[in-house]
């Protein structure tokens, strides 16, 4: 059990975690929205589909470039409003104005100018994106030192970001009800403006009211200026290498990947599962339950599942807290086997309890232990601290296993014999497809659970490291 108690100093008033939590907000509508939004670059404007895959996948190379580069550029910033507050409100207005301006197609243009006009806008609302997102996780590491006050941050954080995805599945049933929208184009460009303008005002938030680190007298920061570029950049491959040299941070990433990894290959599967083997290829028949099914997911992960891990890593320590919430997700994942019964359609909530504990777990306890990996960085390599590196580096990891898991999820269906043009499926299709929907999760979950078996920061380790953090800055 923790023996940690939070001082008041190191306490993050619930005005600040209120905002923080905003800003996660969008980090999860953002790329939630957009996820629904490109199913409509092919029925509402006519994109080919390979096209449209090259225009989820060619942003995404930009993105893994943007990223660490935008982290060494907040982690040395001086200004008088602090290193990340800036760059979250620049960030968070273009992010909502671009991505407004991305969705703003017309199916009367010609295909190659919408393929075009969707690439490079994206690639701009890309830049917008990163400059608001890896500075706001970046700064999330550093508004506590404390072990469990960062794991109540995170927590809380997580769970307002969780209704993001309660609301994203029911994009497909708003855009596509003739009754709401005219046609899929205009429920797309208007939705697309709606999403945009709140993720602006829910965006500068975090700029207005949370604070980070003191970085007043921080040492060693580079200068950031076009004359410092060349410097700048083998600066910035030498932390990066600091950051790969860092065996605890190298398990969080690994273990990341797997379980991000292996739940998103099989994160469609559930509706094909529904329309296809429990309602016979009717998407009219199987209505709203693959939303409900996504919603009751993201709401029993903010209200249950969160709350339960942060009591879990309090009680037995952050490590041993996502073992347990992760061999959870595992039963959960088998479960689904018989909990998508075309006799009892209500069985599909069963598995999602223990489900939920894989993402819920997974980033609520992944963030709070970056930011003890940040310290352990300082003990190391010193100022400047590298919160925005650190951060870049891991969701880039999450990035890639998103990549990756679009492709080898494609190559799973193609395996399984499933032809997205058939009315129905074979049996034997749909027999290895639920097979491949409750293996795949399930052993990545277990090799993540392998990967952190040993990892060494615990809460005792982390406390000596802010003794001497605190002794070697002078703190009081």
């Amino acid at each position: 059990m923790s023996t940690n108690q939070t001082s008041t100093r190191d306490k993050v008033p619930f005005g600040q975690k209120a905002a923080f939590g905003a800003g996660h907000l969008v980090l999860n509508l953002l790329p939630g929205a957009l996820g629904v939004f490109m199913f409509f670059l092919l029925t509402a404007f006519g994109m080919d589909p390979f096209l449209a895959g090259l225009l989820g996948g060619l942003p995404r190379i930009f993105d893994a470039i943007t990223d660490p580069i935008m982290g060494f550029i907040s982690d040395n910033t001086k200004s008088r409003w602090g290193r990340r507050r800036p760059y979250i409100f620049v960030g968070a207005i273009l992010s909502g104005v671009l991505f407004a301006v991305l969705w703003q197609l017309d199916p009367e243009n010609t295909q190659s100018y919408n393929f075009w006009y969707f690439l490079i806008l994206s690639m701009v609302f890309l830049i917008g994106n990163t400059m608001f997102a890896t500075p706001l996780v970046g700064l999330g590491y550093e508004m506590t030192s404390d072990y469990n006050e960062r794991t109540r941050l995170m927590a809380f954080s997580q769970t307002i970001g969780q209704i993001a995805w309660m609301i994203v599945p029911w994009f497909w049933v708003i855009i596509a009800d003739p009754e709401i929208f005219e046609t899929q184009a205009i429920g797309v460009r208007k939705l697309s403006i709606i999403v945009g303008a709140v993720c602006i005002v829910l965006g500068v938030l975090p700029a207005f009211f949370c604070k980070g680190i003191d970085s007043a007298n921080m040492e060693n920061r580079k200068e950031i200026n076009f004359k410092s570029l060349f410097s700048n950049l083998k600066d910035l491959f030498i932390g990066i290498a600091q950051v790969s040299k860092n065996k605890p941070f190298m398990k969080l990433c690994g273990a990341t990947f797997l379980v991000f990894n292996g739940f998103q290959m099989v994160a469609a599967f559930s509706v094909y599962i529904i329309v296809f083997y429990m309602y016979n290829g009717s998407y009219a028949d199987a209505g709203t339950w693959p939303a409900w099914f996504s919603t009751v997911t993201a709401i029993v992960t903010a209200f249950g599942v969160i709350p339960v891990v942060t009591w879990m890593a309090n009680k037995w320590g952050k490590r041993r807290a996502f073992i347990y919430s992760t061999a959870l997700s595992i039963v959960g994942y088998i479960l689904k086997w018989w909990g998508f019964d075309p006799e009892n359609v209500w069985l599909i909530f069963m598995p999602i309890p223990f489900m939920a504990f894989g993402l819920g777990g997974l980033f609520t306890l992944m963030m709070s232990m970056t930011a003890d990996v940040c310290d352990l960085d300082e003990l190391r390599n010193g100022m400047p601290r590298k919160e925005g590196t650190f951060g870049a580096i891991y969701w880039w990891m999450v990035k890639l296993g998103q990549a990756l898991a679009l492709v080898l999820g494609g190559l799973v269906l193609k395996l399984v014999g499933f032809d997205g043009n058939a009315a129905q499926q074979t049996a034997e299709t749909m027999t290895s497809l639920r097979i491949a929907d409750v293996v795949i999760p399930a052993v990545t979950a277990g090799l993540a659970i392998l990967v952190m078996w040993k990892y060494g920061l615990n809460e005792a380790r982390a406390k000596e490291i802010k003794v001497e953090l605190v002794k070697r800055r002078g703190e009081l």
